[in-house]
């Protein structure tokens, strides 16, 4: 809808946005093809100019809800290159291509040529059909080009950044059910005995110091996402909203930087938690009825679509931290020194202490930033050796940073939480943030190791 409104024709907006507000007619973006995944600059589905719209022939893969029968229509957002168009990604085009044709006073006319010809078997997300979805079997899919000829995957990023922060947010979602799960569970099961009880006492195992460290990881990493996702969703808002233009664009650099790390950092935790979950279970996790399983292999999918995380570090590191000369995080790791310093003023010293954890992280991230920096295009091969730590490293300093933050907030509101969120806090600080310093150890000297083998012999 968003892409719509933003690079539709007027008439295209007349006929499509109402029913897809309404919810009356869903929609797909179709980029995948068998040739083409990550790198769209190969697709083939071809698309032939004939009178006021275009003929679409071509096949697509991994089509979330690609058909189905409940909505009266589905609106197709399809890349496709004209005759003309030049080779790679330049030469993309975005096309509206409708599962029924729509006549001139917006009623369903006859179906398009186009269908699903398979379903995928997938690992997980088994309630979402993924299609292999065919155009033009038949001799052409009806299309409406959508803005201007070649601009296609311009466009398409118009979808790709909400999408790719609404991932983020399932692998938040994925943790934090992960987590009531294994809450509820190691609250009723009664296993063994535990240090500082009654020998005879038969208590349920969460009161054993391994299952309460395995759900305080997942509460902390479940609580480290949810600021991430709530911190970049903001952002997002102000880089649309805000009544000063040079504060928007200032926004919408931070958005920038920020997506990459919501949607591979957010979603790479959901999977721990969700394994965690399983552990906890023990034997019955690994059992389908428990239902934890399920978690698991749902979580797997979110690191790797709407671009993999590996793609994910590349953009971190390529097109948001290299392409400004690192104004955008040293903007960002500015702010956190600010948090930083609050923490050691505090009076109370249990928050005070929280500074001690995070100033040689902020500093392993600062660190980090220049030493890609000074490596920059020059030597690219050695600086995305060190992307995906990077992007770890970036999200583990911001999840302490936005928790102590949230837990300066709690306290001088008073919050009924303010304990629990001082503890979680607390938690993180010292089990998950430590991680960010051997990350910088593997940013900075891990480069050669990691081109050292020739691929062939890896």
């Amino acid at each position: 809808m968003e892409a719509l409104q933003i690079h539709g024709s007027e008439a295209q907006k007349k006929t499509y946005l109402a029913p897809l507000i309404a919810g009356r007619w869903t929609g797909t973006m179709n980029l995948t093809e068998p040739q083409a995944g990550s790198d769209l600059g190969a697709l083939k589905t071809r698309a032939e100019p004939k009178g006021d719209h275009h003929l679409l022939t071509g096949q697509k893969i991994f089509i979330t809800y690609g058909d189905h029968e409940m909505a009266e229509n589905i609106v197709h957002f399809v890349l496709a290159r004209l005759p003309d168009a030049p080779n790679g990604s330049k030469g993309i085009s975005l096309f509206i291509v409708p599962k029924f044709l729509v006549n001139a006073d917006g009623s369903l006319g006859a179906r398009n040529d186009v269908k699903a010809v398979a379903l995928e078997h997938k690992l997980g997300i088994h309630a979402s059909p993924t299609c292999v979805m065919a155009y033009g079997d038949e001799g052409g899919a009806v299309g409406y080009l959508v803005g201007e000829p070649n601009r296609g995957l311009e466009y398409m990023f118009t979808m790709m950044n909400n999408a790719r922060l609404a991932v983020g947010v399932q692998g938040l979602a994925i943790a934090e059910r992960a987590l009531q799960a294994a809450r509820a569970y190691a609250g009723q099961r009664v296993q063994g005995t535990t240090p500082g009880n009654d020998p005879a006492a038969r208590l349920p195992i969460h009161h054993h110091p391994d299952i309460r460290r395995s759900l305080m990881a997942m509460r902390a990493w479940s609580e480290a996402t949810r600021c991430l996702i709530y911190f970049a969703a903001g952002t997002l808002d102000r880089a649309k909203r805000h009544p000063d233009s040079t504060e928007r664009a200032d926004y919408q650099a931070l958005v920038d930087l920020l997506i990459p790390i919501a949607k591979a950092w957010s979603t790479d935790r959901g999977v721990t938690a969700a394994s965690l979950g399983v552990q906890i279970h023990g034997g019955a996790g690994f059992i389908e009825e428990t239902g934890v399983a399920q978690f698991y292999r749902d979580a797997r999918i979110a690191p790797i679509y709407e671009g993999t995380n590996g793609i994910q570090a590349i953009d971190l590191l390529g097109r948001k931290l290299l392409r400004d000369g690192g104004r955008t995080a040293h903007g960002l790791i500015a702010a956190m020194t600010v948090t930083l310093k609050a923490l050691k003023a505090n009076s109370d010293p249990e928050v005070k202490i929280l500074a001690n954890h995070l100033e040689p992280t902020l500093t392993a991230l600062a660190n980090a930033t220049e030493y890609l920096l000074k490596l920059g295009e020059a030597e690219i091969a050695r600086a995305l050796a060190g992307a995906s730590p990077y992007l770890d490293l970036f999200g583990l300093v911001l999840g302490g940073w936005l928790l102590a933050k949230s837990t300066l907030a709690a306290r001088d509101r008073g919050d009924p939480i303010r304990d629990e969120k001082l503890a979680v806090t607390q938690f993180y600080m010292a089990n998950h943030l430590p991680q960010a310093l051997a990350l910088e150890i593997a940013i900075v000297s891990g480069a050669d190791s990691v081109l050292k083998l020739p691929p062939e012999r890896i």
